[in-house]
């Protein structure tokens, strides 16, 4: 996912039962382009037993095979760089001295996020920078398109089941525009949420009533705060290597060069 807005998401529970529906899904997977169309005849019939409505169920139909997106998914070679090198590859001296100007620019918005969510400017100018270049290049793929096509990949079929649905529910919903484009694996605005967790953690952050994390800063903000706090955010602790807080940096994204990349560009930026 300025202040004092409500989240309008699914209850946790209600997520997890899509998740849980999601890997019970009995859709039959393929490792090409050749069974996807039968695919998503077979998991529209599942998705519509299980409370997508038409609008999901059309944006699904409209959906085609990412090709793009299989090939970055197999292609994730950063991740496996020394920490030095993925911090120059990732330009992280640009982040931190962007990142300090965006703490000042926008003083008010994280000093609310921090009231309500014990979360520090750093980390999440950090994880902007990181992820979008704040906000510069939110990814060119449809969202739809790539989350359907990695659900039907057998690659990790279960896993992004569950965030097909939550796509489809956010079609529904009028959350998502199913021609909106985001990163590869379907990532979703600002800071990069996957659909599913855009639904259970998404905010409204600038208070006009709904989540848009493509187009609001103060969501997408707001959300990750959300996001790094039910994953064990504990106000004013550290979040360094070994410190409390780590663990909630460590739940954004599981490759240890990222997770010690934000650490280290968000301490620079806090100061």
């Amino acid at each position: 996912m300025a202040f004092g807005g409500r989240a309008v998401v699914l209850a946790a529970s209600v997520c997890a039962s899509l998740l849980m529906a999601g890997q019970a899904s009995a859709a039959q997977c393929g490792n090409n382009a050749g069974g996807f169309e039968a695919w998503k005849a077979q998991f529209s019939q599942e998705a519509a037993s299980r409370g997508i409505g038409k609008r999901g169920l059309n944006a699904l139909a409209r959906t085609s095979y990412a090709s793009k997106t299989i090939a970055a998914d197999r292609g994730q070679k950063s991740f496996k760089l020394s920490l030095n090198s993925f911090m120059q590859k990732r330009g992280s001296n640009a982040i931190i001295s962007r990142g300090k100007g965006m703490k000042k620019k926008y003083a008010s918005l994280f000093a609310n996020i921090e009231k309500r969510y014990g979360v520090p400017a750093g980390p999440l100018i950090a994880i902007w920078g990181m992820e979008t270049g704040f906000g510069g290049f939110l990814g060119n793929q449809n969202i739809v398109s790539a989350v359907a096509t990695l659900a039907y990949d057998c690659r990790r079929s279960e896993f992004f089941t569950g965030h097909l649905y939550g796509a489809l529910t956010m079609v529904d919903r009028g959350m998502l525009d199913p021609n909106a484009r985001g990163a590869a694996h379907g990532e979703i605005g600002q800071t990069q949420f996957l659909p599913g967790n855009a639904l259970k953690y998404g905010v409204d952050g600038d208070g006009n009533g709904r989540v848009d994390m493509i187009r609001s800063q103060a969501d997408a903000l707001a959300s990750t705060a959300n996001f790094l706090r039910a994953h064990g955010w504990q106000r004013g602790a550290g979040y360094q290597p070994g410190q409390p807080n780590f663990r909630a940096i460590q739940g954004w994204n599981a490759a240890s060069v990222y997770q010690q990349a934000i650490a280290i560009m968000a301490r620079e930026i806090d100061g």
